[in-house]
């Protein structure tokens, strides 16, 4: 059986729904960040980072982080693109989103991973939400003309999910993003989607 280590309301949220939508039996594992239940040894055995997700798979093994954990989701669950190329491009937006919309976030939110001095600190969250918001334009952009991320429904839908629901939690205007939103508006009518939020507390 497959374990899920979350956090309500972080990136892990992607992982959470598709495991929700497959039908599968799974433990799911919250970690209260807050009380920092992801610094804890036992914990750290598994992600060494002290970070969510974590999925521990059928055989004990566990993998990290959501460029492999989705990937083996999509593959394990038929909600991974089939075609070749679909399956670079997939790559290709599961990688931006981790490498550049993630991290830019993270300079918001946690700007003490990017300099000592505190003084920066301003300096550092302004340049990051305003880097997150036009990446935020950039998926509104992936969106045009377009019901899903990719031909149809696939582990990248729940990805790009999570940055809308950042987005708002930041208060950024992401009603004119009509596209992301029109998308956002498609996965909420999703009964696993629907469980994952009343579990999380996400609101938006």
């Amino acid at each position: 059986m497959l374990t899920l280590y979350y956090a309500p309301g972080a990136c892990s949220m992607a992982a959470h729904i598709i495991l929700e939508e497959s039908g599968e039996t799974y433990e799911p594992r919250k970690m209260d960040l807050a009380k920092g239940e992801q610094k804890t040894p036992e914990y750290m055995k598994i992600h060494p980072m002290g970070r969510v997700p974590a999925l521990k798979l059928d055989d004990g093994e566990c993998l990290t982080e959501n460029t492999a954990i989705l990937p083996y989701l999509g593959k394990r669950f038929n909600v991974w693109p089939a075609d070749l190329k679909a399956e670079a491009r997939a790559h290709s937006l599961i990688g931006f989103l981790a490498a550049s919309v993630h991290p830019a976030h993270a300079h918001f939110n946690r700007p003490e991973r990017y300099a000592t001095d505190q003084a920066a600190f301003p300096a550092i969250k302004e340049q990051g939400l305003k880097s997150f918001h036009g990446y935020l334009k950039e998926l509104d952009g992936k969106l045009a003309g377009k019901e899903w991320f990719s031909d149809k429904y696939s582990v990248l839908d729940p990805y790009g999910l999570v940055f809308y629901v950042w987005g708002v939690r930041r208060g950024l205007p992401m009603p004119e993003l009509k596209n992301y939103t029109a998308f956002k508006d498609r996965m909420a009518k999703r009964e696993a989607v629907g469980k994952v939020w009343e579990d999380e507390k996400v609101s938006i």
